[in-house]
Formats: C-alpha cells, sequence, structure tokens
C-alpha cells in the first residue's frame, strides 16, 4: 500500500497561485497513476488532473490551462500547480494513488491510496 501525505493548502485570493504537494511512500508499482482530486461543501468529489509513470497527464475540462499536474519520481512526490484561482475553485485537495494503474484516468474507481486532504480557498 501507499502512503500519500499532502502539503498545507492556502486562502488566496481570486486570480492567485497555488503549488499543492504529495509525498508518496511506500511501494510503487513501475506502472502507477496518481492524481489530484477535490470536494467542495455539498458537492460530490471530483477528479482534477492524473499523471502516470511515464509522465503522460489528464485534466478535467474545468481546470484546462490553469492547473498543471507534474512529478518528481526521484523524490516520489506529485505537485499540482494552481493558476488564475477561482472562487469556484475552492475545496478540499485530494492526492491519490492507483498502483499498479490500468488506465489514466480522473476517475476515483482505480485509485486505491488517498492522502488526507489539504483545504484551498478562494475569496473572491
Amino acid at each position: 500500500r501507499v502512503q500519500l501525505v499532502e502539503s498545507e493548502g492556502g486562502s488566496v485570493q481570486s486570480g492567485g497561485s497555488l503549488r499543492l504537494s504529495c509525498a508518496a511512500s511506500g511501494d510503487l508499482y513501475r506502472t502507477y497513476c496518481m492524481g489530484w482530486f477535490r470536494q467542495a461543501p455539498g458537492k460530490e468529489r471530483e477528479g482534477v488532473a492524473a499523471i502516470d509513470s511515464v509522465g503522460r497527464t489528464t485534466y478535467t475540462e474545468s481546470v484546462k490551462g490553469r492547473f498543471t499536474i507534474s512529478q518528481d519520481n526521484g523524490k516520489k512526490t506529485l505537485y499540482l500547480q494552481v493558476n488564475s484561482l477561482k472562487p469556484e475553485d475552492t475545496a478540499m485537495y485530494y492526492c491519490a494513488a492507483s498502483t499498479p494503474c490500468a488506465v489514466l484516468t480522473t476517475w476515483e474507481y482505480q485509485y486505491n491510496s488517498w492522502g488526507q486532504g489539504t483545504q484551498v480557498t478562494v475569496s473572491s
């Protein structure tokens, strides 16, 4: 199993930026996917972005062009650079891992390890 720990999120004004990180420990198979998910109050959790072990990425439509997912394989750390933040981006953000990984996706069904979540708040 993989253990995931997110960095502290933050509070920013609309248009601001943050970088979230997620440190992984434990066994990552040679093929894996890692993703960022978020859950706003009163809403279902949604996938935001995902990356696989060879660096391919996928994003949900609402964040394309504003969010960038990346990883440092040597440090086993996942990042999410979030720019041009909007109040509707306010949510608890979770990182997750799927190992092994069947398909690169932001659907949460195949992710089997989750972090504890970190809060991002965007004020207008």
